[in-house]
This record gives C-alpha cells, structure tokens and sequence, in this order.
C-alpha cells in the first residue's frame, strides 16, 4: 500500500484555498454551530431505529454519526464486507433530515484480524501483547495492518464518497500516539533513523551523543527501541523516538484521508482527538480539512472552583482546547461532548445542573463550527453501560443533560435569525489577540531532564494562559508554521530546544514591533537535545537583553522570593540569575539567598518592539499573572480583569460569558449592547449572550 508520505509533509496553497471555498459550504455562517450525536445502528433492533432517528430531528440534532466501532459488521470475514444494514440506517437518519459523518473503524479490528494476524498486535515494553476485546490495540506501525485497514476504508469510500447523505468522515476513534515495541515497529524505527540521518551511523551517534556511557553505534541494525522505563536512558534517543511513534500515528491518519479523498466528493475528513498536547501527533496529519477534539468535563478529579467546582470542571479545560485546535487548520469541531453522567471516571458524579449547556457554550465561544455528543442511548451492554446518553436505558426518557442540550440547540436556532459574519469581533477585543507558542518537543525533552520534581511544563503554560483569559484576549496557541506577526504579543513559555533560524525569527518579529515574552527554561539546548558549545543560554542574549549567570532550584518546603513594585512571590521549581545589558529594565529581582538582589525578570526594548524575560517559574502564577499585566499596560493594550472562573469571547457579533465559578458574577455590559440570552448577573453554569 503506498504510504504518500511526501504529500504528509507539504501545504499546499491550492488546496488551502478550495478548503476555504469548501468551509463556507460546510460550515456557512448562518447556521453558526451545528449539533449532531453518536448512534450505532448495529447495537439495536432495527425495529428501533426509525423512533430513534425521529426523536433526534425532534430534539434538534442536525447530524448523527455511525459506524466508528463496526468493522466486524462491515467485513465480517476477510475481504467479504456488508453495507446493507448500514445504508437502511443512512436512509432513515435522511428521512428525518439529519446528515451522517461517516467512520473508519480502524480502532476496533474483528477477531478474525486478530487471530489470522497476530502480528498486528501492539507488543508493550514489558513484553504484554494486547489482545482482542477491548479497542485500539492493533499496531500502526504494522504495514499488514495498514494494508487490511485500508482496503476495508478503500470499499467503504468507493460506496459513500459520492453520497450527498455524507456530509464528512472520522478516521479512526481519539487515535493517540502509540509507545509499542512490536517488532514492525522496531524495524519501522530503523528506517526512520536511516532516513532522519541519511544513512549516516556517524551522524546518527553525533546527534544523541552516544560518546557518553560507551553508547557508541557502528550500525543502524544494532538499534533497538528505547526502554522508556529504563534509569538513565539516552534522552537524545527517546527524543527521536518520541518523534518516530507520533509521525506512526499521523501518517496512519494521513494516508486514511488521502484514500477517502480520492473518492468523496465535497465530503470534509477530519478525526477526533484526545487533547494529549504534548504527545506531539495533533496536526501532524497535514491533509485533514481540519481537527476535532473530545472533551470529557466532570470525571472525579478534583479541578474546578469551591466544593462542588468538580460538578463544572476545569474553567479553562475547553477554552485551552478550543484556542489549541482553532489555529491549526482555522476552523475544528468538537466530535464528542460530555452529555452527562460518565463511567469511566475515578469517580463518576452527575454534573451540576446547567453545567452541559455551559460545556456547549463554551464550545461555541471558542470558534467551534459543530459539537456532537457521545451518545444519543446509555447502553444496556459493554464497557460503558453506565455511561449516559441524550435518552436513557428505555431509549426515549430524555436525561437531564439531554434536555441542556436540546435548550442550547434551540437557542441557537433562535440566534440564527440575529447572525453576523463569523470573524465580527469588537476593536478591542481585537487589540489584545495574543498567541501563545507551543511546540510538544519542549516538553519531551524537559520532561526526561526535570531537575526539579515540582517542574510541570503544562502547569507552567498555563500561568500564562490563564491570565490572558482573564484579560478576555482572544488567544491563539501556534505552531512555528505560523506567522508570528498576526500577533502583537507572543508568548513563548519553556522553550527549550532551539536553532538559529527561529531566533531569528523572533528578532525580526520583535524589530518590527512585536511584544516577545519568553520565560526561563528557553533557549538552553538544539533540536536534538544538546546543549550548545557556547555561554549557558548565550543563543538568545543578544534578544532578551540580558545573559544567565547560572539558575537554582529549590525544596518546595522552603521557597525563595522575588520581589516586582513592592509585591512579593514565592518560587522553587526553577529560577535563573540575570545579568542585564544596556536598553534592558529590571522589572523583578531576588530578595533572598546569596544571589540577592539579582534581577529574575527583566523587559528589553529591540528595534520596534519588545523582549520581556520571566526568568523564574513562581509557585501560584501570581507573578506571571502581574508581569503580563505590567506588560500590557505599558503597551497601552486595554484589558479587563475577569475573576478566575469567568470567560468572555466573541464570534458571530455575538459576546459571550460563561461563568464556571462558585457564586454569581455582575458582568458589566459594554455600552449599546442588548442582552440575547441569560441577564447580567450569571449564575454557577450560567451563560450570558450579548449583541
């Protein structure tokens, strides 16, 4: 099977462009957000299915959504395949006026796949090979199975591409980067390398440093996979390898997309991810016409605001992935959508009353063009019978969070006849757009080098994040692929691996009067994870300002402190000793230890623009959350100052205010706008619409 890697790894403008063309079709501005949920035809009496389809076009769906575990059911044994029953189930959800996004079962391979192929089998590193009867246990680095895999989505394309019923495609089920020690992968593994390093062991054993330990290769046949659990294993190697395993998983997908292409006609493809932002495979897969997400919000962990905040969720859990998945491709979804109860959870608690319709709000907020739930029936078999629905274990009682969804489906309805172009947002909205810039490769690489237990790089974004949201600024969180001039503030959070060319980058962003704010832990090594023959840090001196004389660490039982304008804030995950050049302020310094008095945060003006250096990670935020806020002040940007729990977005001309906190929010409506939905005094789950 060919595997169109090259296509995998270029954009293209033309095919950028028909995608635009194409989203104004799928997606038109005047139905603002459209709502499907998950069926499964095959799990029910055929009998059922036509009350089913009927009640969800009476409750307001527009889409639904079939056959992403139902292999067995298309090709029941090996090159035999069965569409019959799912082209009655495609009739009827069209009687009933709702479109179908169809799937790739490629998450759930049947038995006889299994048994006749073993060697399609993910293989741990502890030597357990996974088994058929549970789901996502076939190996993406198998080329047997990639090859089986295709020829079933190859049939299943050549009979749906041209149906105007088919309104787009899912490959595959939350497909996420697999750490499998299958000997394909191995192999696979090896081809990367010789690839990577053009067939040279010499540069090979340069870039992981292999001098060090007597880890020396003399051919890429004595390479193994990295033991990841393995005390002390070459980084540089599991650097590669981390890279190896997400490019497995994004080609699988890519070369999925390729082949349905070559048959669907104005049928968009796209796949539902996990927001695993650090495993690196989201957005890789380039030919999707864009990416959608899952979001699960009230599982028994404990995120969430007061006593009860576990009932809401995370205030930021959507938002972050909203502003993650937006910026790839410009337009996403949200394939899969908490509808209630879960059983998956450490503990699974009902969600506070309201707490779904904010969940689907907060979807909308961000940009979404559709939100679909998982599923339209509890089911009464399988791993997930407690797992709630939009109607319950009868098949027709709506549950609480199905009548919330069908309240937002309605309002949207209703806001339909009062919609404005998708990108009409306020000036001063506007005024504050921030990207931040992410890239997963950081993580991977601080993560095997903590020095310090405390260090959470995600945690450390998301001081950042936070207070933008705060600042109600329309956040975008980039790749390098973007053009950082979009953007009057770009923050580059613990950006570790570097080369010359994004430094200069940022210096020419900065020169023409871009705001950078980099944070401690940048610019310390390359793309391969080695520190530079050079000063500690040096790459960047001549952009921040200012140089590293070393960096400390402290026991989080007995933190330091740095002081800005008279305020203190305790630190101990990691903290760097600045030495300031000339046109370079000294916003914070250290007020304790033998470096005293050394400035920890410093603000250098460049050309046009600005370099502001937070050189120091602060236990609670608070010092990140006022430099930025020092920061935009002295810009003139204008920001507002919302409570943690309260977010504001605009879309469609329309503002809206979630309020994911535990008391009620007096939200001050901005001079000539009239309420739509909800008052101005929101309530715990409650939302405000505005025009």
């Amino acid at each position: 099977m060919k595997r169109f890697i090259l296509l995998t790894l270029c954009f293209c403008a033309g095919a950028l462009s028909a995608f635009s063309q194409n989203k104004k079709v799928w997606f038109p501005d005047k139905d603002l957000i459209q709502a499907g949920v998950y069926y499964y035809p095959e799990h029910w009496n055929e009998s059922q299915w036509e009350r089913d389809f009927k009640q969800m076009h009476d409750l307001g769906f527009e889409f639904t959504h079939f056959a992403e575990f139902a292999w067995a059911q298309l090709e029941p044994q090996e090159g035999k395949y069965d569409f019959a029953w799912l082209d009655r189930a495609v009739a009827l959800a069209a009687k009933y006026k709702l479109k179908v996004v169809m799937c790739t079962s490629t998450a759930t391979p049947p038995v006889w796949l299994s048994r006749k192929y073993p060697e399609i089998l993910i293989k741990e590193e502890d030597g357990t090979v996974l088994d058929h009867g549970a789901r996502q246990h076939a190996s993406f680095a198998s080329p047997l199975y990639r090859e089986l895999a295709f020829k079933m989505i190859e049939k299943l394309a050549q009979h749906y591409g041209n149906d105007s019923r088919i309104i787009g495609w899912q490959l595959d089920n939350e497909p996420a980067v697999q750490f499998d020690f299958n000997p394909k992968a191995e192999l696979g593994f090896r081809d990367f390398l010789k690839k990577k390093y053009n067939n040279d062991i010499k540069a090979l054993n340069s870039a992981w440093g292999t001098a060090f330990w007597s880890e020396t290769y003399s051919s890429f046949d004595e390479i193994t996979l990295p033991k990841m659990r393995q005390m002390f294993m070459n980084h540089h190697q599991i650097l590669d390898y981390r890279r190896f395993a997400a490019e497995q998983t994004t080609s699988f997908l890519n070369d999925q997309c390729l082949l349905i292409k070559k048959y669907a006609k104005n049928q968009w493809v796209t796949t539902n991810y996990i927001p695993s932002y650090e495993d690196g495979h989201i957005g890789g897969s380039k030919d999707l016409d864009f990416l959608s997400y899952t979001r699960y919000m009230v599982y028994g962990g404990k995120d969430g605001i007061g006593r009860r905040g576990y009932r809401v969720g995370d205030p930021l859990r959507i938002a972050f992935a909203n502003d993650f998945f937006r910026p790839i491709k410009g337009t996403y979804g949200v394939m899969e959508l908490q509808p209630g109860q879960v059983n998956w959870g450490s503990i699974n608690p009902q969600p506070l009353p309201g707490a779904v319709r904010l969940w689907l709000w907060s979807v909308f907020a961000g940009g979404s063009d559709f939100v679909c739930t998982y599923r339209y029936r509890q089911p009464l078999y399988g791993t997930e019978q407690y797992h709630y629905g939009i109607v319950g274990s009868d098949g027709v009682t709506v549950t609480p969070g199905g009548k919330e969804y069908q309240q937002f489906m309605q309002e949207i309805k209703n806001l339909r006849k009062k919609y404005s172009p998708r990108e009409d947002k306020p000036k001063e909205y506007l005024a504050r757009k921030t990207a931040i810039l992410f890239n997963h490769e950081n993580s991977w690489s601080i993560d095997r080098q903590k020095q310090n237990a405390t260090w959470n790089t995600m945690a450390h974004v998301d001081k950042y994040y936070r207070q933008l949201k705060a600042f109600g600024a329309p956040v975008d969180i980039i790749s390098e692929e973007k053009d950082f001039s979009a953007y009057p503030v770009l923050i580059a959070p613990a950006y570790q691996l570097i080369d010359e060319a994004l430094v200069s980058r940022w210096t020419e962003y900065v020169k023409n009067g871009g705001n950078l704010v980099l944070t401690c832990r940048t610019g310390h090594k390359d793309r391969n994870g080695r520190l530079f023959e050079a000063p500690f840090r040096s790459k960047i001196d001549n952009l921040t300002g200012n140089k590293v004389d070393f960096y400390d660490l402290l026991l989080p039982e007995d933190p330091g402190k740095v002081a800005m304008d008279g305020k203190k804030y305790n630190w101990n995950t990691w903290g760097e000793m600045l030495i300031p050049g000339k046109d370079t302020d000294v916003w914070a310094s250290y007020t304790d230890e033998f470096y005293e008095g050394k400035p920890a945060v410093t603000m250098h003006r460049l050309g046009k623009g600005t370099v502001t250096y937070v050189g120091v990670d602060s236990n609670d935020g608070t010092l990140e959350k006022d430099v930025l806020t020092k920061l935009y002040s002295t810009l003139n940007i204008p920001v507002m100052d919302l409570p943690y729990g309260v977010t504001m977005e605009y879309r469609n001309g329309l503002g809206i205010v979630l309020n994911y906190s535990d008391k009620p929010y007096e939200f001050q409506l901005p001079k000539g706008r009239k309420v739509l939905i909800g008052e101005t005094k929101i309530p715990t789950a409650g939302v405000l619409v505005f025009k």
